[in-house]
This record gives C-alpha cells, structure tokens and sequence, in this order.
C-alpha cells in the first residue's frame, strides 16, 4: 500500500464485501431485502474468495487483482449482461425489475476493473528495487560474494 488510491480502493473492496454480507445474511434468514444474491450457496464462496483477494490486493499481488476479476466477472458479469447488455441488443429497454440488483452488479464489475487497473498502474510506476536485486537474482552473485568475504582472514589471539 503505497498511495491514497490504494488505501481508497482498498476500502471500496471491504465495504462492498460488508455489503455482500449483509446481502447473503438477509437471503438466509429470508428476510426482505432491496438486493437478493443470485445464487446463495455461489455467494458465500465469492465472500471467501473475495476475502483472499482483499488479503492479496492489500499486499500488492497481481495474482489476488487477477482473481478478483475473473470471480467479480463470472459471477456479477453474468447478471449485468442477463438484465441490462441482452435487452438491450434485443431493442427491448431497461425494466425497473432488479434496477437495483443490477445498478449493484455494474457497479461490483467496475470495482473489479478499477482493482486490476490499480495494481498494474503500481507495477508500471514502481520497479524491482535496485539496491537489493543483486541479492535476489543469482546463486552466482551469492557465490561470488561470499569468496570475497572468506579472503579476510583475521587472525585472533
């Protein structure tokens, strides 16, 4: 984490993980909620898998923003496109019907793109480290470091 936009980001991510909590207690204990998941038992996993990616993304892994991606658009991609892109293909317009639902999925899919954009931005600006690559790189740079340091032989008494 190494900017406001990361810090931001990664709050947008907990809070809508919060939210989608609140979403899936509600549909379990069948209360009336302004959201309903699209499929409970697939919404507990995305909650999982979501946490891992949080964990990931506060780290900086490209691999966490990647999974983020692919989950966010597997899952809220395919309600997006059902409930908003099809009908309008077909000439048919926006109903009010799941408005909300799919103002939510519009928004999860953004955020997923948003996360993805951010790390590959972070690894553009910031390269490897150079002071403390020559550590990293090869078993060769260690060898021949540690040669030099054996030739200084002190003698103690």
């Amino acid at each position: 984490m190494r900017s406001f936009s990361n810090y931001m980001i990664a709050i947008f991510m907990v809070m809508f993980w919060a939210f989608r909590i609140v979403v899936a207690v509600m549909a379990g204990m069948n209360n009336e909620f302004f959201v309903t998941p699209l499929d409970n038992t697939i919404e507990i996993v995305l909650l999982f898998i979501t946490l891992i990616c949080i964990a990931l993304v506060i780290k900086r892994k490209l691999f966490g923003g990647v999974l983020y991606l692919a989950s966010y658009f597997g899952y809220f991609g395919v309600d997006l496109y059902q409930k908003a892109i099809k009908p309008l293909l077909n000439g048919e317009g926006l109903t009010m019907a799941g408005g909300f639902s799919t103002f939510i999925s519009l928004l999860a899919v953004i955020l997923s793109i948003v996360v993805l954009m951010d790390l590959l931005a972070d690894r553009a600006k910031r390269p490897a480290d150079k002071k403390t690559e020559w550590f990293y790189t090869s078993k060769e740079t260690d060898r021949q470091l540690d040669e030099r340091a054996d030739k200084n032989n002190y003698r103690t008494m």
